[in-house]
């Protein structure tokens, strides 16, 4: 039996309506549409159910996962400045050029600082010496004391043995002025003896003066013979010499008495300048206890360590000077703290810099890490640890991984110029944003973190 597919009619609009003869047959309806091929439904099958398993992942993974794309690669860069007032004389480095710690990156100009220098150091030589003097004047003063000691030591010492010297020779003077007093006694004892004698020794020579007168007359009258008259002369002339003696005597026993009287005198002259003696060494004693006193004094050698004290403590405010100096000098040549690249160059030879101006900005060269701005809404499950998903604008395709190095204690509204003052006005609540520093685990070699990168971060908040 053959089957016949029959043509629907076309529908006709009046026009074609009001032509038609009312005896036409009408046209067969359209034949059913064919199904779509069999490949085509795998096709969709297959892409449904990956449709299905992408979903199911990014629905576990935005689950499992808190993101954001305000996030950007950072780094503590290093602002380098100047520690003086100078003026530049050259720049070694320029603008994205790689440095090494401790590289020369400016000169500034040295003939000021260098000059002040080598002012300091005279005169911290010229203290120094100062010290070293007063140092030496310590040592002379302190060996002139002992000597000065040791010598009023001696004077003390010869002073008491020339007090008693001195009161030896007075007791030896008072026995010769004694002695010479006695023999003043005694001479005018022998005086008065012999004063004694010449009154006899004058009548025997008077008698025989006049026995001799009669004796004489009578011889020349021949009354007595001549032989009478020579007994009686030789009578006078012993009588003579006698009283003659007698005379003599007086004399030498005055003149002893003078001499013993001259002893005495002598002698008391002697007793009394030994007894000045002894004052004078007493005086003596007393002058060199008071020179012992005064050389064996603490003061002197004190006040001499004061002022060696004070030298030395000049020299050392000179070495802070010199060190002062030295530094200056040291500001004028300016290096690089540490590995990285020059980001900013802010100078130009001939400028003249103040301290603290920034002249260039030193981006390191390790040490990125991601700065991520998370809303205050996404932090509850955020934790210090948990790990990260990291991909940056500049290279498609590419996942860093790292992890939650540390979550802010503040919002950055809070350290802004003009933080909110809720209690204010009327509040408007607005989500806040905490920054959350991401260190990236072992990135590329190939693919450098350069700081300001826009980076996306998604925190695995299932991790602890």
């Amino acid at each position: 039996m053959e089957s016949r597919t029959e043509t629907p009619p076309k529908p006709q609009g009046p026009a074609d309506t009001r032509g038609a003869s009312p005896g036409t047959p009408a046209e067969p309806p359209k034949a059913r549409r064919k199904r779509p091929p069999l490949w085509l439904l795998i096709v969709i099958g297959v892409l449904v159910i990956a449709g299905l398993i992408y979903g199911i992942k990014f629905v576990l993974y935005a689950v499992s996962h808190e993101s954001t794309d305000d996030a950007r690669v950072d780094a503590d860069t290093v602002a380098i400045t100047s520690k003086i007032s100078e003026r530049i004389d050259s720049v070694l480095v320029d603008t994205n050029q790689p440095v090494s710690k401790g590289q020369i990156l400016v000169r500034l100009d040295d003939v000021d600082e260098r000059t002040k220098l080598a002012v300091a150091l005279a005169n911290r030589q010229a203290q120094v010496a100062q010290a070293h003097a007063a140092d030496s004047n310590v040592a002379l003063t302190s060996a002139t004391q002992i000597a000065q000691n040791q010598q009023n030591s001696g004077a003390i010492a010869s002073a008491r043995a020339g007090i008693l010297n001195a009161t030896a020779s007075a007791s030896s003077a008072q026995q010769q002025v004694d002695a010479a007093n006695a023999a003043v006694g005694q001479a005018q004892a022998q005086l008065r003896v012999a004063q004694s004698n010449v009154p006899s020794a004058r009548e025997a020579l008077v008698r025989a003066n006049a026995d001799l007168r009669r004796t004489s007359a009578l011889v020349r009258t021949g009354d007595l013979a001549q032989q009478n008259l020579d007994a009686d002369r030789a009578s006078q002339a012993q009588a003579q010499a006698q009283y003659q003696s007698s005379l003599e005597n007086v004399t030498a026993a005055q003149t002893a008495v003078t001499q013993a009287l001259a002893r005495y005198t002598a002698a008391v002259a002697t007793a009394s300048a030994a007894q000045a003696g002894i004052g004078s060494q007493q005086g003596q004693l007393t002058t060199a206890y008071g020179k012992l006193s005064e050389s064996d004094t603490p003061y002197k050698i004190g006040a001499q360590q004061a002022q060696a004290a004070a030298a030395q403590a000049q020299v050392k405010s000179l070495d802070a000077q010199v060190r002062t100096a030295r530094d200056q000098l040291g500001y004028t040549v300016i290096r690089s703290p540490i590995d990285g690249f020059v980001g900013a160059k802010n100078i130009e030879i001939g400028a003249t810099v103040s301290p603290g101006q920034s002249l260039l900005d030193i981006v390191p060269r390790f040490g990125t890490y991601i700065t991520a701005n998370y809303k205050e809404t996404q932090l509850g499950k955020i934790k210090v640890g948990q790990p990260v998903d990291i991909t940056v604008d500049a290279y498609k395709g590419t996942t860093f991984q790292g992890k939650v190095q540390t979550i802010a204690p503040a919002s950055q509204n809070t350290f802004s110029l003009v933080p909110a003052q809720n209690a204010t006005g009327n509040f408007v609540k607005v989500t806040q944003r905490l920054p959350i520093r991401i260190i990236v685990i072992d990135p590329p070699a190939d693919k450098p973190l350069r700081v300001g990168m826009s980076v996306e971060t998604s925190v695995d908040i299932t991790s602890h």
